[in-house]
Order: structure tokens, then sequence, then C-alpha cells
């Protein structure tokens, strides 16, 4: 390959690794600024939720449409689309001094990253030769989680300047630079998105997106801008091969999913996709702190420990893009699901023991809500040795060590939980239960919380303490063995299915329906995801952390089979010669 090919092929590799940045930074960004923003907003904690879940709005809705988008406008388009709609979102956060206007920019981001998520796989998968599509896809990944790192890493350096300023004792002006904490935040990430919209407008448009809209000399043309006139002409030729009929010469070719053919590829990539979110990937990083310092870290310790995480899951996922072109997908995402199994397991039997000594004290904190259905408590050993008192046996076994509190409440269909609170933490503050923190503030928010739920009967329930779960806080060792597990579990997820999914979903469909054969994935992908998110509390309030992750196990056992049994090598095959190979096999 000639210098300007090689060139022009990595240089798509940064504009994909750009998207994938963005992708992270949408999704990490609000957890460094949400404490400023909290703390000088003077928005109600229901606002609040709200611009934290106007992302996850924003997203199902573009996801929905995004392959009608990128048949219609094209997948380059749309990528420049998403980039401007994420550099426009910035200074309307940024520069906000409302509740309109910050909802406006993270609905924009939502957008922007439902846009992202599915163009650019598409777009890499499209566009690579096959001997690099494994690797560009991996490449979008990786700077996704560099995304997070990144917006990890700036929140930690705000909290350090913010503990610096609050060391001079003036609230005023530690309240005036918390205001400027969160803006700037939002302002690190512009650069990156502006890049991006600069990037997508200098690539050439998918060559079977333009071969499918009848525009053979174009598409000839958009392949010779990463391949040798040999490759080019083979690929069209391909190309030719596995159209039907006069679909070259058509503007748009209607073909169904329920077709044969098209069925089997399809339901390896949803089933791929929702046994990707089984694995608890989300739920393992939304509670991550939590999780550890249940473990027996501190609260510090704990908070260094999801750095740290996220830190494993960006060199992991490095090693993942170099081997993916390498070993193939098969083997990437069986080795990872494998090891994922192992290290869910670890976690599920470190947690089982000292749950096996846990307390539910929930008819005691019952008996301390107020007639405003409200709970405040603060967690310290005299509580704690007063709750265990009036479990009687099962309290006394434990009462003389160091325990943790999470409550676990509702108010009608709608849950929560409080933060884990320690009785050996002397700067704890109490634990405040109020009807804000649970029911959403309107039926957007509520459908995404529990589509179920019935939101006018919650914001006149009264408030349940579900669990009350004092358990024995176990060493520290315990509590560094269960980040190690973690970090294997990430580690491993990162190398396989972490770096193989978005290959996975654009790769198996065949090209007739991909775009929105990849929308139909992902909306499946986010419901699995909302329904973890709705059952994860209520199960650890059971059953407890143990069976949490031992049911991630389970699950994950079928993802194990599918990849190696079921999935076949795409590595080095065009995505013609993997359409043809289901053809073939379902004939």
């Amino acid at each position: 390959m000639n210098f300007n090919l090689q060139t022009y092929n990595r240089f798509l590799l940064l504009v994909a690794g750009l998207g994938g940045l963005l992708y992270g930074v949408d999704v990490a960004i609000i957890a460094g600024a949400l404490p400023y923003l909290e703390a000088t907003s003077g928005l109600t904690a229901g606002q609040l939720s709200i611009v934290v879940a106007a992302v996850l709005l924003g997203s199902v809705i573009s996801t929905v449409f995004a392959g009608l988008l990128s048949d219609w406008l094209g997948r380059r388009l749309v990528m420049t689309l998403s980039g401007i709609l994420f550099v426009i979102s910035i200074p309307t956060i940024a520069l906000s001094h409302g509740y309109g206007p910050l909802v406006m920019g993270r609905l924009l981001q939502g957008i922007s990253a439902g846009l992202i998520g599915v163009v650019v796989p598409l777009y890499l998968a499209e566009c690579l030769e096959a001997s690099s599509r494994g690797k560009g896809t991996a490449v979008f990944q990786w700077l996704l989680t560099l995304g997070i790192v990144a917006a990890a890493l700036v929140g930690i350096y705000f909290s350090y300047r913010v503990n610096a300023v609050a060391s001079l004792g003036n609230p005023a002006k530690v309240l005036a630079f918390e205001d400027i904490a969160w803006r700037s935040i939002f302002w690190v990430s512009l650069p990156p998105g502006a890049l991006f919209v600069l990037g997508s407008t200098m690539v050439a448009e998918s060559p079977r997106w333009l071969f499918r809209r009848g525009r053979k000399e174009a598409a000839r043309a958009a392949l010779l801008r990463s391949r040798t006139p040999s490759q080019a002409d083979l690929e069209m030729q391909e190309m030719e091969h596995t159209a039907p009929a006069g679909a070259a010469n058509r503007t748009k070719v209607r073909e169904s999913l329920l077709r044969r053919k098209y069925v089997v590829p399809f339901l390896l990539a949803c089933i791929i996709l929702a046994c990707n979110q089984a694995t608890g990937i989300n739920s393992i990083i939304a509670y991550n702190t939590n999780v550890l310092i249940q473990s027996g870290l501190s609260d510090l310790a704990a908070h260094w420990g999801y750095v740290i995480f996220t830190v494993v899951n960006f060199l992991a996922t490095l090693g993942g893009a170099m081997l993916v072109d390498r070993k193939g997908r098969k083997f990437l995402l069986s080795f990872g699901t494998a090891g994922i199994i192992v290290a869910l397991i670890g976690t599920g039997l470190l947690f089982a023991r000292p749950e096996k000594l846990r307390v539910d004290a929930r008819n005691a904190v019952q008996a301390m809500v107020t007639p405003d259905q409200k709970v405040s408590l603060l967690y310290g050993k005299k509580t704690a040795d007063t709750l265990l008192e009036a479990e009687g046996v099962a309290g006394r076994r434990i009462e003389d060590r160091p325990t943790s509190l999470i409550i676990i409440y509702s108010y009608g269909d709608f849950r929560a939980a409080t933060k884990a609170a320690r009785s050996d933490d002397t700067a704890a503050k109490p634990l405040e239960i109020t009807r804000e923190a649970a029911v959403p503030a309107n039926k957007v928010v509520a459908f995404f919380s529990n589509p179920l739920g019935n939101l006018d009967a919650a914001r006149r329930a009264n408030l349940k303490i579900e669990n009350a779960l004092i358990t024995p806080v176990p060493g520290g060792s315990n509590g560094w063995m269960v980040a190690l597990t973690l970090f294997i579990f990430v580690g491993f997820y990162a190398v396989g299915p972490g770096v193989c999914v978005w290959l996975a979903l654009s790769e198996l469909m065949p090209t007739r329906i991909r775009s929105n054969g990849m929308s139909i994935a992902l909306l499946l992908n986010q419901g699995v995801s909302t329904t973890i998110a709705a059952v994860f509390l209520p199960v650890v309030g059971r059953y407890g952390y143990s069976t949490m992750f031992l049911g991630f196990a389970a699950c994950t056992v079928i993802y194990f089979v599918t990849a190696a049994f079921f999935l076949p090598e795409t590595k080095g095959k065009t995505l013609e010669q993997i359409e043809e190979h289901f053809e073939h096999a379902h004939r």
C-alpha cells in the first residue's frame, strides 16, 4: 500500500476514534460536573435528575432514527451532523443560567451520542478493508474508554481544586469556584468535538452506501481513497455479486428483516448485544463506588478504585485493538466472556461470606419516617448499635464490628437507594431520604425509570422502607480483593466484548439491512440495560451483591456459548463474503 493510502487510512481511524471519544465524554462527563452543578444551580433534585436523564432520552430518540437518517443522508453527513450537535451542546450547557438551556444542551448531547453509536461503527465497517476493519472499530472503542477516563480525571482535578479553595474558609469563594468548575468541565470537551466535525468533512462517503444509491463511479472513487485499484475492482465485483437484481441502479431497496437469510445474523447480533448488557457492565460502572465501599474499602479508596477501574478498561481496550485482527472476533469474544465468568464468580463469592451475617433493620428505620414522609439518619456507631440491638440475636452477632448501611426505599412504584454509609466514618453526613430523590419529576423520566410505574400515585404514596441493610464491613484486604476481581472483569470485558460488540453489530448485518438492523439491535441493547438498572437495587436489597454478581455470571455463560459455538469468524472477510456465508448456510 502506498504512502497516500496509508495516510488516509490512519486519518480515517483518527476521525472514527474522535467519534468514540465524544461518545465516552457524552456518557461520563456529567459525573464530575454534577456535584458542583447541584451546589450552585439552585435546581431541585427532580430537575437535576432530568438534566442527567436527558442524555438517555436523546440517545433513545436518535437511535430509533439513526438508521433511517444514515440511509437517507449518507453515513458521512450524519457523522458531521452528530458532531455539530455535540459542539452546539457545549456552549448551550456551559453558558446556561437556567433549567431549560441545561436540559436542551444535555438532550443535544444524547442525540449526538445515539447517532455516533450507530453511524460510526456502520461507517467503519463499510469503508475499511477486511484486514483492518477490526482495528478500526477497536480504535473507536479504545478512544471511547479514553473519554470515560478523561472525564474521571477532569472530575478529580476539579475536586482537588475545590478542596483547595474550601481550605481558605470563605464560603462565597467556594460557591463561585464550584460554578466555574462545572462549566469548565464541559468546556474541556469542546475541542475533540470540533476536530471530529472537521475530520468528518474530509473523509469519503461510504462506498457501499454510494453503490446502493446507484452511484457506481462514486463508490469506486471512494474505495480508491483507501485501496489499490485491484482491491477496489475486486470489492466492486463482490458488491455486484451480492446485490439483488437491479439494486445498483435503484435509489432505494426495500427488503424485510424477516427474510430467512437475514434472520440468523440479525438474531445473532441481537443476542450478542443483549448478553453484552447482561454481563452487568453498566450497573458495575454505575454502582462501582458503592460496591467497593460495601466490600471493605474506605470512601477515598473506593473512588480511587473506580479511577483504576477506568484506566484498566482503557489499557485493556488498547490490547484488544491490537489483537482483534490477529486473533479474530470469535476467539476474543470467547476468551473475554470466559474471563468475565471467572471474575464475576470470584466477586460473588467474596461478597457471600459477609452477607450471610447481614441484618435487615427496615422496621426500625420505618419507625423513623416523619409525617412528611422523609427520613434523616446519621449513621455512626451509636445508631448502628441501636438498630442492631432491635434485631435481637442476629444483630448482636455483628454489633462490635464496623458495619455499612444502605437503605432501599420506594414511593409507590419508584425505588431509590441511599449511598452506602459506614459506622466508622467520623466525617459522614446524614442519609437523607426524600420523595424528590426517588420519584421522577415528569412522565418522560418516569418511563425510563419504570415503564409500568404510576407516577401520579407515587407523588401521593407513603414512604416505604423496603430494606435497611446492615452488613459487617470486611477488612480493607477483602475490599482490594473485590476491586481486583472487578479489574479482572473489566480487563476481560474490554479485550473481548468491549472491542468486538461493535464489530458484531456492524459485520453480521447484511448490507441492505445494516443501518436499520443496527438501530433495532441497539434499542434492544438499551432496553436490556434499562431493565437491569430497574432490578439491580431490588435484587441487591433482597438477596445481596453475591446473588447479583452470580446472576451476571450465569447470563455471561449464554454469551460464551453463543460466541464459541454459533458465531462465525469474520476476521479478514469482506462484508459481502460474510453475507454470502449466511446465504449459503441457510438456503
